[in-house]
């Protein structure tokens, strides 16, 4: 799953409440998800059992979905 804001640039701009929306992936059952960076930095990430890939653009995301 992924979530965040993408600017005309292709830069992902946090979002609020990341980590109610991690809570709800985990318990949907993802276990990968994708999210600004800027919001990892506010949360505790080890906390969590779904991997937490943290990027800043858009590129970042793809290399992450696709190797």
């Amino acid at each position: 799953v992924a979530f965040g804001e993408i600017g005309l640039g292709g830069e992902l701009r946090s979002v609020s409440h990341a980590e109610s929306r991690i809570n709800e992936a985990e318990k949907l059952g993802f276990t990968d998800i994708i999210l600004p960076l800027h919001n990892v930095q506010s949360i505790d990430a080890h906390k969590y059992k779904i991997n937490i890939h943290p990027v800043r653009k858009v590129e970042e995301a793809l290399r992450a979905l696709f190797g």
